[in-house]
């Protein structure tokens, strides 16, 4: 259903001014013109307006962020699932939108091939169609750090047991919530991303501070 500017700013909250602009960048597709003073907008670019506001709201991306991660994903809308996973991938990657080839990343991180493939084969790390995002740079000095002081490796692996395991839930929970009401597109990916990005976290962390607090009480009670 095409949507006039009125209702698309009705739809999303958003400006006239500000939807010309995000037409202007390219992050809209141009408006349907069937007479002079009409333009219609398809009800995709509700979804894309929304995403664009979550990321500069939640993530603090720029316009330009948001432009280059559209174009680098191929980001497009279209049947609600296949849409949330192309958001938390391009999420989920590098916000600076910098990606490295295997050998600059083995050259960057100063990671031999062997063990690279050993981080690949126990889930720790991960190679993307396009490489390695400064996201895998981040997250492999945390594993040299790992061994430069010794921590017990298990714990990583408990790490990616229970997120695969996690994983599975969550996308099982997701196909279950968008096949039982598939016009509500937009409340689930932002369900979705709330629940990933935010839910999550917040349970793991807090729980693990909880756990800390509990250990702590007890050492104190016993001194």
């Amino acid at each position: 259903m095409a949507l006039k500017m009125k209702e698309l700013m009705l739809a999303t909250g958003e400006s006239k001014s500000t939807i010309l602009y995000y037409v202007k960048e390219g992050l809209l597709p141009e408006p349907q013109k069937p007479k002079p003073n009409v333009h219609l907008y398809d009800e995709q670019a509700v979804e894309i307006i929304r995403l664009i506001k979550y990321l500069q709201h939640n993530f603090s991306y720029t316009i330009s962020q948001i432009k280059a991660i559209f174009a680098e994903n191929n980001f497009h809308t279209g049947e609600s699932f296949e849409m949330m996973i192309n958001a938390l991938e391009l999420i989920s990657g590098s916000k600076e939108g910098q990606w490295f080839s295997r050998e600059d990343f083995l050259e960057i991180t100063g990671m031999s091939e062997s063990r690279l493939s050993g981080y690949l084969e126990r889930g720790l790390l991960f190679e993307r169609a396009k490489g390695f995002s400064t996201k895998e740079v981040e997250i492999a000095e945390i594993l040299k750090q790992v061994e430069e002081l010794g921590l017990d490796s298990i714990l990583l692996d408990h790490y990616v047991k229970a997120a695969r395991s996690l994983a599975k839930e969550e996308f099982e929970a997701g196909a279950k919530m968008m096949k039982s009401s598939p016009q509500k597109q937009t409340q689930h990916y932002e369900l979705f991303f709330n629940l990933i990005l935010t839910l999550k976290p917040y349970l793991c962390n807090m729980h693990t501070v909880a756990e800390y607090q509990k250990h702590y009480t007890e050492e104190e009670g016993s001194a």
